[in-house]
């Protein structure tokens, strides 16, 4: 007997043991993003940024996998229900983790349930853009314009869509908003002349920008952006105190080890410190911004909370 337990425990200890050389060696194989967006948006840009620092510190490959559809909800749907070991992750957003519970009557995800959050990435800098042949020529210009007649506004997330109807309760527009998947496609509308305007992220506008086929005409932050500084922000072209800008962040399923998510943590963090991922993102309007686990937790939460509050401010309703 006493024989048989030496052998029983000696054969859980090893199994222990081996459980827990398992964990610490994470991770084996390779790690999978999702991103809510399409390829050549601001969440797509900085997760392949990312990514590629990420792998070097994780000493596997990470794979980018673009899910984009209904303001992200398909993507987090499907990392929700992923296998929580720590190989499938969300690019999370302020669309996925904020606004997307207040602006669809049934998602099939829970952002604070079914996650684990790991780390803050950046917060992205939106900036008001128009077809260059719209009679205005400024944010000023716009707002007044929006007064006399009906604008069409292309929106590719949750962002685009809170910003722009948070702005219209504001200055007394009222808008024709044309939703799309992402903002590239919603952009290519701009861009044609079939819709007037949108609201996106930097990264996204970059090359139409460069090309003179969209028209910038203000930025959502509160100060203005290090990139484009002679670009106003809309607080100081007649909107005082309006502040809406977006982020992305990493979250993994709910149930996921702790030791799993603080190694993520500390990975995604020391990618951001290299000076090129840095300097590249804020090139893109975004500014690297990781945080510690419990900090981002609750600055998670509290994202959820003021995400609901400004999408029912706004009267959007419900779809």
């Amino acid at each position: 007997m006493k024989m048989f337990m030496k052998a029983a425990l000696t054969a859980t200890t090893l199994c222990l043991s081996a459980a827990g050389l398992a964990q610490d060696a994470f991770p084996v194989r390779a790690v999978t993003i999702v991103v809510p967006f399409g390829a050549g948006s601001g969440t797509d840009v900085g997760t392949r940024l990312l990514s590629q620092k990420l792998a070097e510190g994780l000493g596997q490959a990470v794979i980018v996998d673009n899910k984009p559809g209904a303001n992200g909800s398909i993507a987090a749907e499907f990392v929700a229900k992923a296998r929580p070991d720590g190989y499938t992750l969300l690019m999370g957003t302020n669309s996925t983790h904020g606004a997307n519970p207040a602006l669809f009557r049934s998602i099939r995800y829970d952002p604070v349930r079914d996650f684990e959050p790991v780390n803050r990435v950046a917060i992205f800098t939106s900036i008001v853009v128009t077809n260059p042949q719209l009679p205005a020529k400024t944010m000023r210009e716009l707002i007044t314009l929006g007064k006399t007649r009906e604008l069409s506004l292309a929106t590719g997330n949750a962002s685009g869509v809170v910003q722009s109807e948070t702005l219209a309760r504001e200055v007394g527009w009222k808008l024709l908003r044309v939703p799309f998947k992402s903002n590239p496609p919603a952009m290519t509308e701009v861009v044609a002349g079939r819709v007037d305007m949108m609201f996106t992220d930097i990264a996204s506008a970059s090359g139409q920008l460069k090309a003179g086929t969209l028209r910038p005409l203000a930025v959502t932050s509160l100060q203005r952006s290090t990139l484009m500084p002679d670009l106003p922000t809309i607080a100081e072209s007649g909107v005082p105190g309006y502040d809406l800008s977006g982020w992305i962040s990493l979250f993994a399923p709910a149930g996921t080890p702790a030791a799993v998510v603080e190694r993520l943590n500390a990975e995604i963090a020391k990618a951001l410190q290299h000076p090129d991922v840095r300097s590249r993102l804020l090139d893109l309007g975004a500014d690297p911004s990781p945080m510690p686990v419990a900090q981002f937790k609750t600055w998670s939460l509290g994202e959820v909370s003021k995400w609901t509050r400004l999408v029912k401010e706004a009267g959007i309703q419900p779809e």
